[in-house]
């Protein structure tokens, strides 16, 4: 038998487990889970996920509060009391920014993973360290604030089980707040990552036809770009990345230059 492929078997079922919340591998006292089983179970009460009230709309909800949130702070506490979105319940952070809100780039990305939720930022691991390498080569970086920094957000807050696409919902209801987020930071340029962050804040899917056309988009110049885990999986793509970093750069150069004295 093949060891190597062992190796990679164990760890894929490891990563699974993870991802269904196992936090332990063995118990101080041995159980009989045969015996466990056979015993009848009281049905035990469970707690319904609170619904709407009769006439409620979670959207307009999620608009009221965030027209409330008068800075950064409070709309991240907006989102985080807000009930109606079920992600929330499966989440273990909520996912709000990185970088600089001063910066004049803002990346919208799409929602977070396993790691993201782990570390209650946006774009980490393999993604989030490709990413700071993409924008370093063009002079950028998360960890700096004015001309040379990034601010970094999702359009959902909260990881989808098992990674999966956001439902069309559950982006209903997180735009409102994505909107404000945008407004609140007053970025010069929109960079939207990816196939559901262009759907989201475009209207428009299919990101390898959107990549690289300047658009308007939440009152400013956007430019969709390939999501970093996509160019992971198709590292052929990284051409047409590097072509839109470049033109990114270039926009944030002459945007300088108009407005130097």
């Amino acid at each position: 038998m093949d060891s190597a492929l062992d190796w990679h078997a164990a760890r894929a079922a490891l990563e699974w487990q993870l991802d269904m919340g196992v936090t332990e591998t063995i118990s101080d006292a041995p159980v009989d889970r045969f015996a466990a089983a056979a015993q009848p179970k009281e049905a035990a009460p469970s707690a319904p996920a609170p619904a709407p009230a009769a006439g409620e709309d979670p959207v307009a909800e999620a608009e009221r509060a965030a027209a409330g949130a008068r800075d950064l702070g409070a709309l991240r506490a907006a989102i985080d009391a807000y009930p109606h979105c079920d992600l929330r319940r499966g989440a273990r952070s909520l996912v709000f920014c990185d970088g600089a809100p001063s910066a004049r780039v803002m990346i919208v990305g799409e929602a977070p993973g396993r790691e993201e939720d782990l570390a209650g930022k946006p774009f980490v691991g393999r993604a989030g360290r490709l990413l700071d390498r993409m924008l370093a080569a063009i002079g950028l970086a998360r960890t700096d604030t004015g001309d040379a920094g990034v601010y970094i957000t999702n359009v959902l807050p909260w990881r989808p089980p098992q990674n999966r696409d956001p439902r069309a919902d559950e982006v209903a209801m997180m735009l409102p707040f994505l909107r404000r987020h945008v407004a609140l930071a007053d970025p010069d340029l929109l960079v939207i990552m990816g196939n559901v962050s262009a759907g989201a804040v475009l209207g428009k899917r299919g990101i390898t036809r959107l990549r690289g056309r300047w658009t308007e988009a939440l009152g400013r110049p956007a430019l969709p770009m390939l999501h970093p885990a996509y160019l992971l999986r198709n590292p052929a793509a990284k051409r047409e990345a590097w072509a839109d970093l470049l033109d990114l750069s270039a926009r944030l150069t002459a945007s300088s230059e108009r407005t130097s004295p």
